[in-house]
């Protein structure tokens, strides 16, 4: 093959993003050098923290530069390697998504086993989003046996991991929110104790499915989600913030919490985080991930959109929330 097809940001977004925000640009496959890799990508992933990436602005990691490929996560083989410790054929994870052939130093993959799960695995439940949903729910929100746990974008890829982690770890009693009914049958069925189309109305429907108050809210929307879990959480209640997708692609700022003042006499928590802060316990969320894969107790969800020059529609349909589990585009 010589032929290699790129997405590269043809303009930084105001507001939502659009087709046009996007350019599918043909360049030849890349030649490596001294201690250097080319991979044919097999699965890249779209995640909420790119539209961020979109806009110029300083921030916890570099905007997407404009008529450059973008990057993120991904999965595929070698086919061509001068790096000594990586062979041909090896399945590798990178940082270098949105393209059809990665060129990255052999340092910067991390060769996994294609037999021990789905490759598509690495990048969902036994990847970032799998570790991102066990350290902030056990480490950042350090839940505990018995308590009540919500959790906003429920469905999501996070969130529909944080859900299950909880009740395997001893919670006394789950919340989810989603934004269809289809999504709220998924999670009861995931086992959930309690799940609501957030459209009904958050407040009303987390004090009925809440009557005894929040302990861990698991955030992943921010806005009317948190004002809601503010207002429903116990005394010295913690939250775990991990995204707040409902404002990414706002033009004025955020109506809500207006609660913040709640946060005192409740002696509250509400800590950010980010995953890479974590790799601590990576240790930890690999034994006990796999084991719950094994032995059937943990399920994930997949959306998968066929080829790299429609990972600008699945980008979209991720802000839209038309998946179901994590967002994948088949490269």
């Amino acid at each position: 093959m010589t032929s290699n097809r790129e997405i590269h940001l043809a303009s930084r977004p105001q507001g939502w993003p659009t087709e046009d925000t996007f350019r599918l640009v043909e360049t030849d496959v890349p030649t490596p050098g001294p201690g250097q890799i080319v991979v044919r990508n097999q699965y890249m992933s779209v995640d909420p923290y790119m539209r961020g990436r979109m806009n110029d602005v300083k921030s916890y990691v570099a905007p997407f530069a404009l008529d450059a490929p973008l990057d993120g996560a991904a999965i595929g083989e070698v086919v061509a390697s001068e790096a000594p410790d990586v062979a041909v054929g090896t399945t590798v994870l990178h940082g270098l998504g949105w393209r059809e052939y990665a060129l990255l130093d052999a340092a910067a993959a991390r060769p996994v086993d294609p037999g021990i799960a789905p490759v598509s695995a690495y990048l969902s439940v036994l990847g970032m989003t799998g570790l991102t949903a066990y350290a902030g729910l056990l480490e950042v929100a350090a839940m505990k046996p018995g308590e009540t746990v919500f959790v906003s974008a429920a469905a999501g890829a996070v969130g529909s991991l944080v859900g299950q982690i909880a009740k395997l770890k001893g919670a006394g009693r789950v919340i989810g929110s989603a934004g269809s009914p289809a999504k709220v049958e998924r999670l009861r069925a995931l086992g959930f104790d309690a799940a609501f189309d957030y459209h009904d109305g958050v407040r009303e429907s987390l004090r009925e499915a809440a009557p005894d108050g929040v302990d861990v809210y698991f955030d992943n929307v921010g806005g009317d989600h948190l004002e809601a879990a503010i207002s429903a959480m116990n005394l010295h209640g913690r939250a775990a913030i991990c995204g707040m997708i409902a404002q990414y692609n706002a033009t004025e700022p955020p109506a809500a919490p207006r609660n913040l003042a709640l946060v005192i006499g409740k002696r509250l928590t509400l800590r950010g985080f980010l995953v890479n802060d974590h790799n601590d316990v990576r240790a930890a969320f690999v034994r006990d991930v796999s084991g719950w894969l094994r032995d059937g107790t943990l399920s994930y969800d997949e959306t998968i959109v066929d080829g790299i020059e429609n990972a600008p529609s699945a980008f979209l349909g991720l802000l839209r929330g038309d998946n179901l589990g994590k967002m994948l585009v088949k490269v």
